[in-house]
């Protein structure tokens, strides 16, 4: 199985979020499950502060835009040890210290920046051609399925490769002003809202959608979801048109990297069998934080995007009430001046009890993984979601809301049974979080019961491997089938 995937960030190479996560670790468990894998992204600034694992591939492209041509140049590295990931080059567009914007938003030529890439992609591969599937992840990468299926296309090299694209989350869809048309080079009959017009705008998630051969996106609540006014931020209609097609596919863990037994970051390693490591991990976070050290007081941590999507907006509502409880938290994060203003002015307001680092330390997010006892995720729509799963393999015991991913992941506690892995609500409001808070941490005082609750937790298996086969089953019957 030759797959090419094409996404605009991949971990380890360039990372802001979960997608890039997301596409390292699947591209790795395929290539375990025997495919053969490569990857196309960006040359981004800091990628290219890694040179001397950098490889110069000979390749050049020339690719036109609006009238006009622009060259880049192709070079390779590899991840996993062994997946060739080539990467476009053309430091006009890339070579900036954000991958999508800076402080003041979104880059303006974000539109010129990706249609440039996807022209790239396509041309890397021709090149390594043949190809059984091109795998896009995103709007980033979603004009390669329009470019590649509209009318008149020049890429025989690519004709048996099926297409599918991957959302990994609705709300960023890539819609930009008609003017950006000229970029694309695409006939002005696919400028229509039964292709990639959409309220006048450009839409390139909703093009990639409609070009496509199989859509997937990344749990299977969310796949319902966005099926829905409430969750499909405008392309609900689309997605019901497009059903038979679409799939939902729940990412993994990658517990090479997430997995407390052999976790680089934390102060001790612990294993199921024997937790007395993350009692250390627990001080440690508390110590490094500013909080008291204090190891019988439940400690909930945060790591998350601050925006009101991630729930921000009812944590806020909130704040005082859930203070007033003998608690403390952890918050790193950087996302809405607004949020990132708020917080940091907690710690000052309850000294020893509230920490808050704005910004993203990879280090710092594993160490709060490990040292709290409580994980807080109240997102209003959430994909998927990694930090609940991450936070189930460490012992530390998730709250969240039910949407998405969330949905599918944590199972409610029943006191009764005594089963369930974490904590959920369903209301999307301050109370309902406040409540769910509330009976986490009035079980959290029945150390007998927290103990099997986290047990439980830890046994929790959400390895890429069985992901990776869902994938490939889709694969193989795209291929045999030639529609899914």
């Amino acid at each position: 199985m030759k797959v090419l995937m094409i996404a605009s960030e991949i971990f380890p190479l360039a990372k802001t979020g979960g997608l890039a996560d997301a596409v390292g670790a699947m591209a790795r468990a395929l290539a375990g499950l025997g495919a053969e894998v490569r990857l196309v992204m960006p040359a981004y600034r800091a990628v290219l502060e890694k040179a001397g694992e950098l490889a110069e591939t000979g390749m050049e492209v020339e690719i036109p835009l609006g009238g006009r041509k622009v060259k880049g140049i192709i070079l390779r590295a590899e991840i996993g040890g062994k997946i060739p990931t080539y990467l476009v080059r053309c430091d006009s567009y890339f070579l900036r210290a954000g991958l999508y914007g800076d402080a003041r938003g979104d880059y303006p030529d974000n539109a010129e920046r990706f249609a440039f890439f996807c022209k790239a992609a396509l041309q890397v591969a021709k090149r390594l051609a043949p190809w059984e599937v091109i795998h896009c992840h995103d709007w980033q990468a979603g004009l390669v399925p329009v470019l590649k299926g509209a009318r008149g296309a020049d890429y025989p090299e690519l004709g048996g490769a099926r297409d599918i694209l991957t959302i990994h989350n609705m709300a960023h869809q890539g819609i930009f002003p008609p003017s950006i048309w000229e970029l694309l080079e695409l006939d002005r009959e696919y400028f229509t809202p039964r292709h990639l017009e959409f309220y006048g705008q450009v839409n390139i998630l909703k093009g990639a959608i409609l070009f496509a051969d199989a859509v997937t996106t990344v749990s299977g609540k969310y796949a319902a979801e966005i099926k829905t006014p409430e969750y499909g931020c405008g392309l609900d209609g689309v997605m019901r048109d497009r059903e038979k097609d679409l799939h939902g596919i729940l990412n993994g863990v990658d517990y090479q990297e997430w997995d407390p037994a052999t976790d680089r970051h934390i102060k001790k390693n612990y294993r199921p069998k024997n937790l007395a490591g993350k009692a250390l991990c627990k001080k440690d976070l508390q110590q490094i934080s500013g909080l008291s050290v204090k190891p019988s007081v439940p400690l909930i941590g945060v790591v998350s995007r601050l925006a009101d999507q991630k729930g921000l907006d009812i944590v806020a509502e909130v704040l005082d009430d859930l203070m007033g409880f003998d608690l403390q938290i952890v918050i790193l994060g950087a996302g809405e001046e607004k949020y990132q203003t708020l917080l940091a002015g907690l710690p000052a307001k309850y000294p020893g009890k509230v920490s808050v680092k704005i910004g993203f330390d990879e280090t710092l997010a594993h160490k709060i993984e490990a040292g709290a006892d409580i994980f807080l995720m109240p997102s209003k729509f959430e994909p998927c979601g990694l930090n609940q799963m991450f936070s189930l393999k460490y012992g530390t015991i998730p709250v969240v809301r039910a949407t998405g991913g969330l949905d599918d992941t944590i199972e409610d506690y029943d006191p009764l049974a005594g089963s369930g892995n974490g904590f959920k609500f369903s209301g999307y409001s301050g109370a309902t979080l406040l409540e769910a808070v509330k009976r986490a941490l009035t079980l959290y005082v029945n150390k007998g019961a927290w103990r099997r609750l986290m047990a439980g937790a830890m046994a929790a298996d959400f390895s890429w491997e069985k992901s990776a086969r869902s994938y490939l089953a889709l694969y193989q019957k795209l291929l045999k089938s030639g529609s899914p």
